[in-house]
């Protein structure tokens, strides 16, 4: 079985994740603590040194949820820890993420479901609920905006791939656009680079256009 350790400060909640866990059979729970601090005096005294996974709070009396998984990650990177919380505001997520977690759930989540994160977590899996997922995601693509390579493409390049995509030769584009043969060339080298293509078959299925 799986060695676990709990940290969760509401007693009622903090009973019903020991029953859960230790009734599933699957884990080994082997210890629940109501505070950060109590834990790292159990990982300080290396009793935690068997421990595979944690589940923690965030908001704790004394130090954070957070606050321990920036303490116990860089001594223990090969442990995975589970962040199990009230809250789904980013600034939370992404600073837990930040520190080392490796899930993220809400309290809301049916037993069923904590207990497949925890087998999740265990497989190498990164488990969070769907709302906390959707921020992930909405946070990168509002860091990282989408761009279309084939908006980099000039004017005149758009042409020549047009011609392209219609089976001229270069020679056929050059006389159509009134350009030399090697300007051709090189406005075509300008798009497998921009296109990141490596002939026209792949140059037109990027732009779309095959």
């Amino acid at each position: 079985m799986t060695p676990i350790v709990i940290i969760e400060d509401d007693e009622k909640i903090r009973n019903y994740l020991v029953a859960l866990i230790t009734g599933s059979g699957e884990f080994d729970l082997k210890a629940s603590f109501a505070t950060v601090e109590e834990a790292e005096s159990f990982f300080r005294e290396g009793m935690g040194d068997v421990v595979e996974l944690i589940l923690t709070d965030i908001q704790l009396p004394g130090k954070s949820g957070i606050d321990f998984i920036n303490w116990l990650k860089p001594q223990r990177p090969d442990i995975q820890l589970m962040v199990l919380s009230i809250y789904d505001d980013a600034d939370k997520v992404f600073k837990a993420l930040k520190a080392g977690a490796s899930g993220y759930i809400l309290k809301n989540t049916p037993a069923l479901k904590l207990i497949e994160s925890l087998h999740e977590l265990r497989k190498g899996g990164s488990p969070m609920s769907g709302q906390i997922a959707r921020k992930v995601v909405e946070a990168f693509q509002q860091s990282i905006p989408y761009t279309d390579n084939k908006e980099t493409l000039s004017a005149r390049e758009k042409e020549v791939l047009d011609w392209l995509s219609k089976g001229y030769r270069y020679q056929e584009i050059a006389d159509k656009l009134f350009i030399s043969l090697e300007t051709v060339r090189t406005h075509i080298r300008n798009i497998y680079e921009k296109l990141h293509a490596h002939n026209r078959s792949e140059a037109l299925r990027k732009a779309g256009l095959r």
